[in-house]
């Protein structure tokens, strides 16, 4: 009895050693998660093939874009990640990079200026057509996703200057290029409308001359 009580504890205690806990699982689940968030913490992301790769990516993202926005990656899921990505309007593009390749890539451009916003995880927008619509668009996706004060906008550069919360987001207010077609259209079918209001006004100068063109020579 003894020696198969003891057969017994051997082999429970080797179970434990092999058997990962379901806590342990979750924190390498956790780890994963935010590593392809961040971009990866091993194998070809940090080699110096895979930064350099990154850097031109990054470039290539500025040379398209008419400004670029940073926000606080730490909080962000993978799969929030993904869905406000979807959410954006064509053009813009969201990225979670390293500082200091962030750096690297907008050394000598215009966008110099984003170096005092390199403090922490960050999540960098790069915007080539909609600023206004893209800025929306991440406010509304953090609304919804309840973190709209823990994530507000920190600032972005455009046009070689560095703006703050506030300045971003009265730029966001902007209209969208939607919605100034939109005004266009309204605008360019008001335009008969109030010509012909013109025309038909009992005082118009311009009514006049058409009366007396059209009247017949005597």
């Amino acid at each position: 009895m003894r020696i198969t009580a003891s057969l017994l504890l051997i082999v429970s205690s080797a179970k434990a050693f092999l058997t990962p806990s379901l806590s342990t699982h979750h924190l390498h689940h956790d780890a994963q998660s935010a590593t392809q968030l961040f971009g990866g913490s091993s194998g070809y992301a940090s080699s110096i093939a895979g930064k350099e790769a990154r850097v031109q990516k990054v470039k290539d993202l500025l040379d398209a874009s008419q400004m670029v926005f940073a926000v606080p990656a730490g909080g962000i899921t993978v799969t929030e990640s993904q869905n406000l990505r979807r959410s954006l309007p064509e053009g813009s593009a969201a990225m979670v990079t390293k500082n200091t390749l962030m750096a690297r890539a907008v050394q000598g451009t215009e966008y110099a200026e984003a170096t005092s916003l390199l403090k922490g995880p960050n999540m960098w927008f790069f915007i080539e057509d909609d600023i206004g619509a893209t800025v929306k668009a991440y406010n509304s996706f953090m609304k919804d996703a309840g973190k709209a004060e823990t994530h507000t906008i920190l600032g972005g550069v455009i046009d070689g200057m560095a703006y703050d919360t506030e300045g971003i987001l009265a730029i966001g207010k902007l209209p969208s290029k939607n919605e100034l077609y939109a005004q266009i259209a309204g605008s360019i079918q008001a335009i008969p409308t109030k010509v012909a209001r013109v025309i038909k006004a009992p005082n118009s100068k311009l009514a006049r001359a058409i009366k007396l063109a059209t009247m017949p020579e005597e």
